[in-house]
């Protein structure tokens, strides 16, 4: 039978002409980029190279400039400066020398050394628990973890706190087979009612943090575990922005508390408290054991070189013997609070060691963040949506052991400056401050 007739309109396009069109794909990104920056959210990165004897000095790169500039950075996550440390710095070239640069492989291939071992059980001795498990990085140690125990066994219910980590929720999202129900942030009543609604049977898992790092406030972990006991549920506790930072061998914060051993799974990082990096979980031998032997975010990856884990397993055994270093903390997170209230800068009280500025809109966030750089040299993180709900954007303050009193003074000035210069606070009795040339 003849082919029927085609108009132009009609016409299958060439192999050619499908080879040269362009992917769709690309416009999604071209208009998604570009509603982020209409939005005032858009991200870059501010190049700055810490200084490792002079922290928390950093050098900017400057366009023009032969050398850098020295920029005070604030809203670094090695809280204790402990990436600095020579101890630290000592142990990673050590190991290197010893070790060699990479693992080599994955744990199961040829990426454990003695330090692997050494670390993790520092870590589980440091939590009160068996055994401990390193991962790559804290955000894979919670989806991995999350992610597999939550596919384990039919019928898993995960009650997770709305303001939980990325990390969290994408483990817990990407378990199939699995319910989650969200109960609102820190509200134990809401937690319960949840819990009671439940089925009694189905295997329960509450997921929350210590410290929720945007807000700086704070879980009440012994309640929480109550509860668990109360409805047979698996308690998993995000302690990264409290590790190293809170009890008396910076256990964090269910160790300050005392309610560590009422914590089935406690969950970690090198990378602030520690100032190295890998993310790591601590709990009974037979959990740690199912995880190693099934979460593919652990078999299947290279394992932390061995310069991360010695460097880690020194910094982890000092900030475990030395307790000045969390003292020093927060006294200069109190004295930056005192000098901040008595120059009248709003900020978010809070019972952790973060001091958020709020600011409340996405484009003055941004503006006053590189205004501080750029003319007074101190850096501020602008903490915007989706990291925090649109409207209550802010600067998030992480003053640490290494910040000096001037350095608070003139960051307090800049602050007030900038702040009543862009309607965001009273007029105040301090003097503006020179501008850096």
């Amino acid at each position: 039978m003849p082919r029927p007739f085609l108009t132009r309109s009609e016409e299958k396009p060439s192999v050619g002409a499908i080879k040269n069109a362009r992917h769709p794909f690309y416009n999604h990104c071209e208009e998604t980029l570009e509603r982020i920056k209409q939005q005032g959210r858009y991200r870059t990165f501010t190049p700055l190279a810490r200084q490792a004897e002079r922290f928390p000095l950093y050098e900017e790169y400057v366009a023009n400039l032969p050398e850098g500039r020295d920029v005070i950075v604030w809203s670094t996550n090695d809280y204790l400066g402990m990436g600095v440390v020579p101890e630290v710095q000592e142990a990673a070239i050590a190991a290197i020398r010893e070790h060699g640069a990479g693992a080599g492989g994955t744990r199961n291939i040829a990426g454990t050394s003695p330090l692997h071992n050494q670390l993790e059980a520092e870590l589980a001795a440091l939590h009160g628990k068996e055994a401990g498990l390193l991962f790559i990085s804290g955000y894979v140690s919670n989806q991995a973890s999350l992610q597999t125990i939550l596919m384990s066994m039919p019928g898993w219910i995960c009650f997770s706190d709305r303001l939980n980590h990325a990390s969290m929720i994408a483990g817990i999202k990407s378990a199939r087979g699995s319910q989650t129900v969200i109960f609102e942030h820190n509200d134990l009543q809401d937690l319960e009612a949840k819990l009671a609604a439940a089925p009694a049977d189905a295997p329960k898992l509450i997921a929350f943090e210590s410290v929720y790092s945007m807000d700086g406030d704070m879980a009440d972990i012994g309640a929480i575990c109550a509860l668990a006991r109360k409805y047979n549920a698996l308690t998993y506790l995000d302690e990264v922005h409290a590790v190293g930072l809170y009890g008396q061998e910076g256990g964090g914060v269910s160790q300050r508390d005392g309610v560590a051993d009422q914590v089935d799974i406690i969950e970690g990082t090198l990378a602030k408290g520690f100032g190295v990096h890998g993310g790591y979980i601590t709990a009974s031998a037979e959990i740690v054991d199912f995880l190693r032997s099934t979460a593919s975010g652990f078999i299947f990856t290279t394992a932390l070189p061995p310069s991360v884990v010695g460097a880690a397993l020194t910094s982890v055994r000092k900030v475990r013997a030395e307790n000045w270093r969390r003292e020093s903390l927060f006294e200069r997170v109190h004295t930056m609070r005192q000098r901040l209230r008595a120059a009248g800068v709003p900020f978010t009280m809070t019972p952790s060691h973060i001091v958020p500025i709020p600011i409340g809109d996405a484009e003055r966030c941004k503006r006053i963040s590189r205004r501080l750089l750029v003319e007074f040299g101190h850096y501020a993180t602008p903490i915007n949506y989706p990291t925090v709900p649109e409207g209550t954007e802010r600067l998030r303050l992480t003053p640490g052991p290494f910040h000096t009193d001037e350095m608070m003074d003139d960051m307090v000035r800049a602050l007030a400056t900038l702040l009543r210069e862009e309607g965001a606070m009273p007029e105040a009795a301090l003097p503006k401050v020179e501008k850096v040339a």
